[in-house]
């Protein structure tokens, strides 16, 4: 199994099917492996499908979550039970997720030595306790992703002429929206990504479909600025 992801090509995170060994080694119903943090940037590198992608991308825009533990803590977050027991530390994910249907989630922490590289997420569409067996093959899984995630990006930062971003999970509109709306609004980098957030979240949309429209031209939150805020 950990061959399987050690055979990915350095630059096809999004074809390389890092999720495979995880839905071949656990009971689960989706698989998202995602880099974390400043080291190769946050975004979902490879999902199994729909749903296990859209649970990563609420992590991200709520900054609550799992993997958001999962890497801080530096070991496995085990929700074995979301729906009848769910984690009061996560409010809007927890209530994002149980809507979407999941049962239960569970995330590992990519490590590679002192550095975080990011987490796996994993679901289940009923309760789901993992074993013990379970638990360790995810650990280990998890690390060899992340050994590979790393050469991956050390291969990348080599090349003369960095790779064609072509990961349909990519976050980059995110920062590059985040630097049309600083420049509008002339505040930091950390607010005009807040104030994108903080749109999405009162539209109920993702922070990538309103930089996707902030991007495009449809959308110019100076304006909303001067109109007084986002209409649902």
């Amino acid at each position: 199994m950990n061959e399987s992801i050690a055979d990915a090509r350095p630059g096809d995170a999004q074809q390389a099917e890092y999720w495979r060994p995880f839905m071949e080694a656990l009971p689960v119903t989706g698989t998202a492996v995602s880099t974390i943090g400043d080291l190769l940037g946050t975004e979902t590198v490879s999902a199994s499908d729909a749903v296990a992608a859209r649970l990563d991308e609420l992590q991200f825009d709520l900054g609550e979550g799992p993997c958001w533990d999962a890497l801080t803590l530096r070991r496995p977050v085990l929700e074995p039970d979301l729906q009848g027991r769910p984690r009061r530390a996560w409010p809007s994910f927890t209530a994002a997720a149980i809507d979407a249907g999941v049962g239960a989630l569970f995330a590992f922490p990519m490590l590679v030595g002192p550095l975080r590289i990011g987490a796996v997420d994993l679901y289940a569409r009923e309760a789901l306790p993992l074993d013990e067996a379970h638990t360790q093959a995810a650990t280990r899984l998890a690390e060899a992703a992340g050994r590979t995630l790393l050469r991956r990006a050390l291969a990348a930062a080599g090349r003369e002429e960095p790779p064609e971003d072509a990961n349909p999970f990519s976050r980059r509109v995110v920062h590059q929206a985040t630097g049309m709306v600083l420049a509008q609004l002339d505040v930091s980098a950390d607010d005009a990504r807040m104030v994108i957030q903080a749109h999405a979240f009162a539209t109920e949309r993702s922070m990538m479909e309103v930089s996707r429209d902030i991007l495009d031209g449809r959308l110019d939150l100076s304006e909303l600025d001067r109109e007084g805020g986002p209409e649902r």
